[in-house]
């Protein structure tokens, strides 16, 4: 019937085994037969009414039925008696079932210990009623089929053969190794793999939150020493000089690299000059306008000793650019000349100026007096051409030159800080002027120039200052110090006092014409004339005042060339840079020649 079986296990029907029942899981479980008791047995009915033998409730209702033998060898009459299957093992089944076969106790409950004993993979074992035990694959399918040996049994409730009962045995074949699913297992991992996953999230999240915190203090350090380092760069850190904040300050005052221009307003309609010097330091990135008073003395290209107001009437630009040279110990680039037309024109092409204005100014063109100011005083006024114009010429009753030189420099840094810091922007806006430029400063170099300084200007890296000059027309040793040194790194020279006998001249006699004339007449008498201004008041006698004996002739030969009698010449005190003071009073007479 089965030749497959025969093959497969030798053909052995001395040995034959009948299906005892099935187990848990529905596999057949068969039991050895004894030649002797071999039973013809009854062709299989799967489908019969009676049952199949199993009492899964083991209630013992059920009538006998035949088992299924599906290694008989063709019998198909009677069928040996099928031992009922009890589950639990508790006999109940064994009491009810038929035939002689031995209940199936699945877990070991028959055992003489009585103990119940249930783990994790259940064995499925054969008791045997004589003959040697043969075991089935170890695959747990329970089938019989080669013998793999013996080996004591570990468990309480396995059974071993009839008439055994101090040795318990089994074979590795009657094990069914079953692995109990737990549905709740499932959900306890997911469970934990959730929690832990949060708890790792949420570990990271912190990681990440310290790493941000970290990076935002280093960038926030980093921006601050930036910062810092920026401001000492810039020279704007509170306490720092500029000269010790700004680059270049190991480096002396007289090496610094300058690019200097001097700039000379005429005023074409009332007369008289505005001088002035527009300083860029390439060396400290700073930018300066030196006022420079027409009362400066100069050495003349006749080497006799004349003023800047002098020099710029008589001598011209280039005259004059020597003489500032020699006496500031600078190298002037150029010249431009900047006529009051012009001036106006080129506050009119930046588009005004805003300054901080110190005076109110009329305007020249009133035909009536109390009409409103031209230029009113006071911060952040806008000024347009001709206001600018008015602003930088004007000169109040009583006042000195260096108050209208201020307002003539604030009206200059006022246009750089409004004209272009584009070169060829601030070359078209020279050039729109039109104006005559000397041959030696083109209209390039110039509008290069001034975008340069409007650079500075803007950023606040530009101031305006006066060249101080003392009432004889020479640099003190402060001005020498604060401005000829550290702005235009040059060294003062007064003209040479060798070349001529030098006079100071006061004018007391009231009227303002008669210095002048005096000046005139000692510059044809070979000396060098020094304006020393006006005193308080009027005074009836004339001076000659000289401090060394050594030019008490010179006082007199001066007495004698301006018409004064010799009494007039006295000793006392003289400014350092005069050899001979004198005093015109009243009584002074400008001779006819002059």
């Amino acid at each position: 019937m089965n030749d497959r079986y025969d093959a497969g296990y030798g053909g052995d029907h001395d040995n034959q085994y009948e299906l005892v029942g099935y187990d848990e899981y529905g596999r057949p479980v068969y039991q050895q037969v004894p030649p002797q008791q071999q039973q013809p047995q009854q062709q299989y009915d799967p489908y019969a009414q009676q049952g199949y033998g199993y009492d899964p409730y083991a209630t013992g209702t059920q009538s006998p039925v035949p088992p299924y033998d599906p290694y008989a060898a063709g019998d198909t009459g009677q069928q040996a008696p099928t031992p009922s299957y009890d589950p639990y093992g508790d006999g109940s089944g064994a009491g009810q079932g038929t035939g002689p076969g031995t209940a199936y106790d699945p877990y070991g409950q028959a055992a003489a210990s009585g103990r119940r004993q249930r783990v994790t993979e259940q064995t499925a074992y054969i008791p045997q009623q004589g003959g040697p035990t043969e075991e089935a694959p170890q695959t747990g399918r329970g089938y019989p089929g080669q013998d793999t040996g013996t080996r004591p049994a570990h468990g309480d409730g396995v059974q071993a053969g009839a008439g055994d009962d101090d040795e318990r045995q089994y074979h590795t074949a009657q094990f069914a190794f079953v692995e109990e699913p737990d549905g709740d297992s499932e959900d306890v991992i997911d469970w934990l793999n959730f929690t832990e996953n949060r708890t790792e999230r949420r570990e990271e999240a912190k990681r990440r939150a310290r790493s941000r915190l970290v990076a935002l203090v280093v960038v926030l350090a980093l921006v601050a020493v930036g910062g810092v380092g920026w401001l000492w760069y810039a020279g704007k850190l509170p306490g720092l000089s500029d000269s010790e904040s700004k680059k270049g300050t190991t480096i002396a005052a007289s090496a610094q690299n300058r690019d200097v221009i001097v700039v000379h307003l005429h005023n074409t309609a009332k007369g008289g000059t505005s001088t002035a010097l527009l300083v860029d330091n390439t060396t400290t990135d700073r930018g300066t306008t030196v006022l420079i008073p027409n009362s400066l003395n100069l050495t003349a290209d006749d080497g006799t000793t004349t003023t800047l107001a002098k020099s710029v009437d008589d001598d011209g630009s280039s005259g004059t650019l020597d003489a500032l040279d020699t006496v500031l110990g600078t190298d002037i680039e150029g010249t431009w000349r900047l006529d009051t037309p012009y001036l106006q024109n080129l506050v009119d092409l930046v588009g005004n100026i805003d300054i901080d204005t110190d005076t109110a100014v009329p305007d020249p063109a009133a035909k009536k007096k109390g009409q409103a100011p031209l230029v009113s005083k006071g911060k952040d006024q806008t000024l347009s051409g001709k206001m600018a114009v008015a602003y930088a010429t004007y000169r109040a009753a009583g006042e000195s030159q260096d108050a209208q030189l201020e307002r003539f420099g604030q009206v200059m840094q006022g246009v750089l800080r409004k004209l272009s810091s584009d070169p060829t922007a601030a070359t078209t806006t020279v050039q729109t002027l039109a104006q005559i430029l000397d041959p030696s400063l083109t209209d390039k170099d110039l509008g290069t120039f001034l975008a340069k300084l409007a650079d500075l200007a803007k950023g606040g890296d530009y101031r305006t200052t006066l060249l101080p000059v003392q009432q004889d027309g020479t640099l003190s040793a402060a001005a020498s110090a604060s401005v000829v040194k550290d702005v235009l790194g040059g060294k003062a020279k007064s003209p040479d006092k060798d070349a001529a006998v030098s006079v100071s001249v006061q004018n007391a006699t009231g009227t303002k014409d008669n210095t002048e004339k005096a000046r005139v007449v000692l510059l044809n008498g070979g000396f060098t004339f020094l304006d020393g201004g006006t005193p308080s008041g009027p005074q009836a006698t004339s001076k000659v005042v000289y401090a060394d004996a050594a030019d008490k002739a010179n006082a007199a030969e001066v007495a004698k060339t301006l018409g004064l009698p010799a009494g007039a010449v006295t000793k006392g005190t003289v400014a350092s840079s005069a050899d001979v003071a004198v005093i015109l009073g009243r009584d002074y007479k400008p001779s006819s020649g002059s």
